[in-house]
């Protein structure tokens, strides 16, 4: 009988194995790296069927706990350490002073950064993406489409789409190097003032293409990240979305409690 079963547990075999793996996960048993006992082994320790010990280890994988290497079996997956994502990133005096974001926030952690550039384009606006603007859907906007990455591995996937009567005043933002600051430093050099920004956060499943270009493994969920910026006149400037793997990335916000 395996820990912390009884004959008034509901759960089947398959749960009650992959759970007591989970906690032997947790408290330092199996550590990240270590190699899980084989099926067999488990089959034998459980007292179960092969079958049985095998959708164990699929409910760990879909738990984003363990991997599994072709002819080699399944192991503890590491852990990434985490990129903060908050509300001090956005501070006016980081992008006016010339800093690089991502580099010096990652460079903060002991990590390296890096930018892949996949499109600067004009393109039609997806709905949700045009709902913001206040445009019509499948209306051009200009798109600065990157991948960044962190220690090497891709960490996200970020679009930014901006109207084109922005991308008129500040063309910086249509090249690839937007110069120090960015693109929000590029657009109050045109004239803008920037006064607020807006965060969405949805976490989901990947697609199969996002799984792809982020080197996902098996069960890692994303987050999917709306950030719309306003202008002074409340008018937005950019809306950028970001769709993030979810094991390489803490949201840490800070703030006064509102009246």
């Amino acid at each position: 009988m395996t820990a912390g079963t009884g004959p008034t547990d509901g759960r089947t075999m398959h749960m009650r194995i992959a759970d007591d793996i989970r906690i032997g996960i947790e408290a330092g048993e199996y550590p990240p790296g270590t190699q899980l006992p084989t099926l067999d082994e488990l089959a034998a320790r459980h007292l179960c069927s092969l079958a049985v010990a095998r959708q164990a280890v699929a409910v760990l994988r879909q738990q984003g706990l363990v991997i599994t290497r072709q002819g080699t079996g399944s192991f503890v997956r590491e852990r990434p350490t985490a990129r903060r994502h908050g509300m001090s990133r956005y501070s006016r005096s980081r992008w006016q002073s010339g800093e690089a974001v991502l580099i010096a926030e990652a460079s903060r952690q002991g990590h390296e950064a890096a930018q892949l550039m996949r499109a600067l384009e004009e393109a039609p606006a997806p709905a949700a993406v045009a709902s913001i603007l206040g445009i019509s859907p499948g209306a051009l906007v200009w798109v600065r489409r990157r991948t960044t990455l962190i220690d090497g591995r891709p960490n996200q996937l970020a679009d930014s789409y901006y109207p084109l009567a922005i991308a008129e005043k500040a063309p910086r933002i249509r090249e690839e190097n937007t110069g120090p600051g960015g693109g929000f430093a590029r657009i109050e050099e045109a004239g803008i003032t920037l006064a607020r920004i807006r965060e969405q956060l949805q976490a989901r499943m990947p697609t199969s293409p996002e799984t792809v270009a982020l080197k996902l493994p098996e069960g890692t969920p994303v987050i999917e990240l709306t950030r719309t910026t306003f202008d002074t006149a409340d008018a937005p400037v950019e809306v950028f979305i970001a769709v993030i793997a979810a094991d390489m990335v803490t949201f840490d916000y800070d703030f006064p409690i509102p009246d």
